[in-house]
């Protein structure tokens, strides 16, 4: 039976009656039966198998208030079948095909190396890009599941199992384990750690465009061939994100994908700066085109209430008094608009504020990041714009002092910076080969949307 366990973010209100949390934020008001079905199921119950309990179960869990917790699988891995991609390094595979043996089968597929991998099942003369590769794979799977993996990662011991938990629901039709970086000296390696574009942290998770995960690399992925072969599969045409389309792809077409990071993969990262910037600038280079296939508000850089950007704009224009009001202001007017879901006031100011400074961490973000390329040379021609640029960059060295990584400030500093302008530039090349501006356009919401349950 299943059992639920509470995101961090959720916060009960009011006996239990007011829930806030998931991401994007949610406000949920609860009838007393569901305030207590909630305590119950965090105090560890099973949701059981009453109709009007697993409703109340799936709204929350979409909403990512709480995450699902299956005491074991029906599915074992004998049901997984493998697919590795790989052009050339073939020597990657020998720390790799080691750990799969209690799987079904393992193909691997060789995209066009220059001298023939040896393993191979299948073989591309010339090389089509990672989407062909596993499209080649999973085509020729019998299993009900496949699992993708990088011929450079290297699963920890029983990374499976709390995968293959997922699959108890079956309207989830991809999982994906916690992809660390791994672990090596000098600078690079040890801010891979814990700044890589893989990791997507330690909680769980339920993925979809605008959530706190948004994607899931294929770098290691478990994917119901039902559900690919309902999707045709990876777009060939995408030799970068082709694996944020196949995430979005499966969620529109009504699947539940789930982020699970109690399973471990380890990945080697890049070696050298020239390298790990290459690759960051390619995975900018595919927002134009993702937002072309999913639409320009998936790809924002930014999304944030139009009042917040007001507010962060008057203290960048060097009028902090006029952005305090503005922030205060709306501040006020929350309440009020959160009333009728019987949110405290003192609660409503919090949401507010806390709304505000978050904001200001996503603009900095986005300064420095998507539009770094033109902001950045731009604002640094002026005293102000300088001032500009060292509020936004101060957001960087605020993160190392909370996260206390082995890197000095400078270096992480600068490291954090190449990392935001080399994406911005693939994004700026993107937008412009694709004549598609959506990645550079800000999204300017409103406050949390009402929700009542």
């Amino acid at each position: 039976m299943t059992t639920l366990r509470p995101d961090p973010s959720t916060k009960a209100l009011n006996g239990g009656r007011v829930l806030i949390g998931g991401a994007p934020l949610r406000i949920i008001k609860l009838s007393a039966t569901g305030a207590r079905l909630f305590a119950a199921w965090c105090a560890g119950a099973e949701v059981g198998d009453k109709p009007h309990h697993q409703r109340l179960a799936e709204k929350l869990v979409l909403a990512g208030m709480v995450h699902p917790a299956y005491p074991g699988a029906k599915l074992s891995p004998r049901d997984v079948t493998v697919v590795v991609p790989v052009r050339d390094h073939a020597d990657r595979l020998a720390g790799l095909l080691p750990h799969l043996t209690d799987v079904r089968e393992t193909l691997v597929v060789d995209d066009g190396s220059a001298v023939p991998v040896p393993h191979a099942v299948d073989r591309h003369p010339i090389a089509r890009g990672p989407a062909a590769a596993r499209n080649t794979g999973w085509r020729k799977v019998t299993t009900e599941l496949v699992a993708f993996l990088d011929a450079d990662t290297r699963p920890e011991p029983g990374w499976l199992e709390p995968l293959l938990a997922q699959f108890e629901d079956p309207a989830v039709v991809a999982v994906a384990p916690r992809v660390r970086s791994e672990p090596g000296d000098g600078t690079l390696s040890r801010y891979e750690r814990l700044r890589s574009s893989l990791d997507m942290g330690g909680t769980p998770a339920q993925v979809r465009p605008r959530g706190r995960i948004t994607y899931l690399p294929t770098a290691a992925l478990v994917v119901r061939i039902s559900a690919l072969q309902a999707i045709r599969g990876f777009d060939e045409d995408l030799r970068f994100g082709e694996d944020v389309d196949l995430i979005w792809r499966l969620v529109d077409d009504g699947g539940s994908v789930r982020y699970e990071p109690r399973s471990e993969v380890v990945h080697s990262p890049r070696t050298t700066w020239r390298a790990w910037l290459k690759q960051r600038y390619s995975y900018g280079t595919s927002a134009a085109p993702l937002a072309k296939r999913h639409g320009r508000k998936t790809l924002a850089p930014v999304r944030v209430s139009g009042w917040t950007a007001l507010a962060w704009l008057g203290v960048a224009l060097g009028r902090p008094r006029t952005g305090a009001v503005i922030a205060l202001v709306t501040a006020a007017l929350l309440p009020r608009k959160l009333e009728p879901l019987d949110v405290p006031p003192k609660e409503a100011l919090v949401i507010a504020l806390r709304g505000h400074v978050a904001a200001g961490r996503y603009l900095a973000d986005a300064l420095t990041g998507a539009w770094g390329p033109v902001a950045v040379p731009l604002l640094a021609l002026s005293r102000r714009g300088r001032r500009i640029l060292a509020l936004a960059y101060a957001r960087h060295l605020l993160d190392w002092a909370r996260i206390r990584p082995d890197v000095d400030p400078l270096r992480w500093l600068l490291a954090r910076a190449a990392d935001g302008l080399a994406y911005g530039t693939g994004v700026w090349s993107g937008c412009l080969r694709e004549d598609e501006p959506g990645p550079l356009i800000p999204d300017l919401s409103t406050w949390p949307g009402k929700r009542g349950l």
